[in-house]
């Protein structure tokens, strides 16, 4: 079987492949220079080091002109996983789950554009050099779809780079930046507000990781009430946790790729009693749920539109219960 493969791939194909490999591994060692090279090019306004006046700036979230009708104190921003090829790349089941809770929610403006694989939140078309590349894999069609896996890891560097102790500060902070800034392009942040803004950070996969990475410089940014919603998230258990308020963790019965970071970070491990992922789960600030009979992504994901076995839902309906009943919606 396997000889047959590689009589199949030899010759072109199988050069291709060895060469995308080889050039990957190699990308990826030198993948936190274009963050440090971000860094040095900030203000210490722009990275949140010195207050500024937030700019109103205008949108292409198409929850902008409803959101300005509404008393707005609540913000949902979501980052989606490691397969996404832009911000405003969202599934049809994304897009549902969001605008079913915006009309549950109506105090909540949602924020959709933000690209949790760029520190600048640029989408992959934006890098000058690679766009091509990236274009070509996230448009493949046929054998070539498969393509689409150097998105992911390409992607999956980013995620790396969010988890890293050396460059994840400076990650953090480029995110923090661009949430906040498509947070008040979206509904103006109040400034002074009566009560913290309820922000709640929702993501999927690695999203969930650059989420928390963000979650201390927001505190520092915003007079808001911090928490992290995880649909089958991977993390690595240090960034963030000595800061959010709670973090609530979604699990598909059938989402094995969740399980990798248990393994990998040791900071996951039950007997790492002092890491800032323990101290959480101790003080009650980390709850783990099961969320039905979810994978990891794809029609049966969290935001599929298959339908439940057994049901009349769909898996993203499903997801929808479950983040609708956390105890996240008031802050009172």
């Amino acid at each position: 079987m396997i000889e047959r493969i590689l009589r199949r791939l030899r010759g072109d194909t199988l050069k291709l492949l060895v060469v995308a490999g080889i050039w990957l591994l190699i990308w990826g060692t030198v993948a936190p220079i274009g963050t440090l090279v971000w860094w040095l090019s900030q203000s210490a306004e722009s990275l949140g080091l010195k207050k500024q006046e937030p700019r109103r700036l205008q949108a292409s979230n198409p929850a902008t002109a409803k959101s300005a009708k509404r008393t707005i104190d609540c913000y949902i921003v979501y980052l989606p996983g490691v397969g996404d090829f832009s911000a405003n790349q969202l599934t049809a089941g994304e897009e549902f789950f969001l605008n079913r809770l915006e009309q549950l929610h109506p105090n909540c403006a949602t924020v959709r554009d933000v690209f949790p694989y760029s520190v600048a939140n640029k989408d992959l078309g934006g890098e000058r050099f690679l766009a091509p590349l990236w274009k070509a894999a996230e448009k493949a069609d046929g054998w070539f779809k498969t393509a689409n896996v150097l998105i992911k890891i390409r992607n999956l560097w980013r995620f790396a780079i969010a988890a890293d102790d050396r460059y994840g500060v400076v990650y953090g902070r480029g995110i923090a930046a661009a949430v906040v800034d498509r947070m008040n392009a979206v509904h103006p942040i109040p400034q002074s507000p009566e009560q913290p803004i309820n922000l709640i950070l929702l993501g999927t996969s690695g999203g969930v990781q650059v989420a928390l990475g963000a979650v201390p410089y927001l505190h520092d940014r915003l007079p808001a009430k911090i928490t992290v919603v995880s649909a089958g998230g991977a993390f690595d258990g240090e960034a963030g946790f000595n800061t959010v308020e709670q973090v609530y963790h979604l699990k598909g019965q059938r989402d094995w790729v969740e399980g990798i970071p248990r393994i990998v970070f040791s900071s996951r491990w039950s007997w790492t009693i002092g890491s800032p992922f323990n101290q959480a789960k101790q003080q009650g600030r980390f709850h783990f749920l099961e969320s039905g009979n979810h994978t990891h992504d794809g029609d049966q994901g969290y935001f599929g539109q298959a339908i439940v076995d057994g049901t009349k839902i769909t898996y993203a309906e499903l997801t929808l219960q479950h983040v609708n009943q956390l105890p996240i919606w008031s802050i009172k």
